[in-house]
């Protein structure tokens, strides 16, 4: 079922009221891909009345107070992209076009939608109930950060929203005992995976530099930067406290991960894959398009790229689904009445690290002083694709599935650094779940910028083309290699771009299409270089272009003649 988002609806449910309304900046698309319906579904499975406001007009009461008020609380999240990277190019113009937005024109999300809405909740009523943020816009914003489009330092999210709650990370577990503490009426202040406010510190939690300090002193920000992503890990995070003005802000330790079992059941709730009618009236829903007949294989990344912000929100630790579970998924997607046959994605934020969970990593945490892929893959690390490979396979045997492709993106890396499965794998790949393309994301081609990126050498690109190309000429198919190349990174210049034109042109044999200006995303470590001009491990000053004519002059080296 789709969860209520009128008054009619609550009507036919039998429902005098709900215990906790969700407001979100995207339409409301019923999909585990999307975080405000698994939240939603994940509540409703145990026993709570949920309901889902989605874009509310933000100007007026009209949307938001259809509804009624929660019994427990309200939960806002900007949606599945922070609301000002949805709403802006990297050079800082408006974007026109909104895949999350019915009709797909960008009109219906707020700049900053987390605290717009906030505030329009508490703007009709009035001391009400609790208000809990989520999402990854607030994950990314829980402590002071960088930010791009004011060019500032701002403080926790949380301050500037005004909200009693902050649920960072998946936040699966976190919601669902937050819920059973209000319910209760009893304090929330101990649980994991939650940031609030208080006027005194947290008895032995770690202290960061304050609010002033950061904004002051760059060396302080990457001081605090530092000891931030060190307490990201359920393992061996501490608690951590900041003076921000005159209170205090309080961040739990992490949440602790779900097991295999626990992602089973997420991902077994009952979904519709469609768009409420409530929404789909006003025009097709674009994003609907590439998850509905998707699949997702696992959760989080320990690629540890430094501009992403996959490692902040979901973690670095790969957790993944049973085989079990994800067949019962494709089973039930061929049951739907528009499945051609195809489907179009099984994978996660890095599509083969399926089943590569660290035993050292689940039991001890992430290493501090070393990452799992850079600057070389960590000898510790068990590398296969064999339960990748068997997955696929047994995908491609149910009745009613033609293809199952692998559309998210690979790590090259990965499988060369695999001996025994990984040409299997890449050929397995080849023959039965490529529709043409494989993305792959090199990023760049100089050892400069790569380094500050987090990223591997040029040379494991080159090999990895070279197997990709023997497997496609044995299996007699003609496929390509897509990549995604980055411009204007800290530490590229034109003589970067130049080497890497270069490179694209010698080594690749092709001209690049999918080429994205650098965007300092809150909360990693490439907005920290961006911020200060400083490489944060070595504090050597960094090159860094704020430009933005001088971006797109970057862009325009990798790209002219290529179309």
């Amino acid at each position: 079922m789709f969860l209520p988002t009128t008054p009619d609806e609550l009507k036919k449910l039998g429902w005098d009221g709900l215990d906790i309304i969700l407001v979100t900046g995207d339409a409301y698309i019923d999909s585990p891909f999307i975080g405000v319906a698994v939240i939603g579904k994940v509540l409703l499975n145990a026993g709570y009345r949920v309901g889902i406001i989605a874009q509310p007009d933000w100007q007026s009461n009209r949307d938001i107070t259809r509804l009624g008020e929660p019994r427990l609380f309200w939960g806002v999240t900007a949606g599945c992209v922070d609301s000002m990277v949805a709403n802006y190019t990297p050079v800082n113009m408006p974007r026109r076009k909104d895949d999350y937005t019915p009709g797909g024109r960008n009109t219906r999300r707020p700049d900053r939608a987390s605290i717009v809405y906030t505030n329009l909740i508490r703007r009709f009523f009035k001391n009400g109930r609790p208000i809990v943020l989520g999402g990854i816009e607030v994950s990314l914003r829980r402590v002071p950060h960088y930010d791009y489009w004011d060019d500032a330092v701002r403080r926790s999210i949380l301050f500037d929203a005004k909200a009693d709650y902050l649920v960072y990370g998946m936040g699966e577990k976190t919601v669902l005992e937050l819920a059973q503490k209000l319910k209760k009426g009893e304090t929330a202040e101990k649980i994991r995976g939650l940031c609030y406010i208080s006027g005194q510190p947290r008895p032995g939690y770690l202290h960061l530099p304050s609010y002033s300090e950061v904004r002051a002193d760059k060396q302080k920000f990457i001081e605090m930067f530092h000891l931030f992503s060190q307490n990201n890990d359920p393992v061996t995070a501490k608690g951590l406290c900041q003076l921000q003005d005159t209170r205090y802000l309080i961040q739990n330790p992490p949440a602790p991960y779900l097991d295999e079992a626990e992602l089973d059941a997420v991902y077994d709730l009952d979904y519709e894959r469609d768009v409420h009618p409530f929404d789909k009236k006003n025009g097709p829903v674009l994003a609907l398009e590439t998850i509905r007949f998707s699949i997702t294989s696992h959760q989080g990344c320990f690629g540890g790229c430094n501009f992403c912000g996959i490692s902040v929100h979901q973690g670095r630790t790969v957790r993944s689904r049973s085989e079990a579970s994800i067949l019962k998924e494709a089973r039930a997607l061929t049951r739907l009445p528009d499945f051609k046959g195809y489907i179009l994605d099984v994978g996660g934020p890095t599509a083969n690290m399926y089943g590569m969970e660290c035993e050292n990593q689940l039991k001890l945490g992430s290493c501090r002083s070393k990452g799992c892929l850079f600057p070389k893959v960590c000898r510790n690390r068990k590398i296969s694709h064999a339960r990748q490979i068997r997955l696929l396979k047994k995908l491609g045997e149910i009745p009613g599935v033609k293809k199952a492709f692998v559309a998210s993106g690979i790590r090259h890396d990965l499988v060369l650094a695999d001996e025994i499965a990984g040409t299997p794998y890449l050929r397995e790949v080849v023959e039965s779940h490529v529709s043409g393309q494989l993305k792959v994301a090199p990023e760049h081609s100089e050892e400069k910028v790569l380094n500050l990126m987090g990223k591997p050498g040029p040379q494991a690109l080159v090999d990895f083309k070279n197997l990709f190309d023997r497997q496609n000429r044995e299996a007699g198919k003609k496929q390509f290699l897509t990549y995604y190349l980055m411009v204007a990174h800290p530490g590229c210049e034109k003589a970067e771009m130049t080497g890497l034109k270069e490179f694209v042109a010698r080594k690749l044999k092709m001209s690049p299409e999918q080429v994205q200006i650098f965007t300092p995303l809150p909360s990693t470590y490439s907005a920290l270089m961006y911020y200060t001009g400083v490489d944060p491990w070595t504090g050597q000053p960094v090159f860094v272009e704020k430009d933005q004519k001088r971006k797109e002059e970057q862009k325009k080296i990798i790209v002219a003649g290529s179309r």
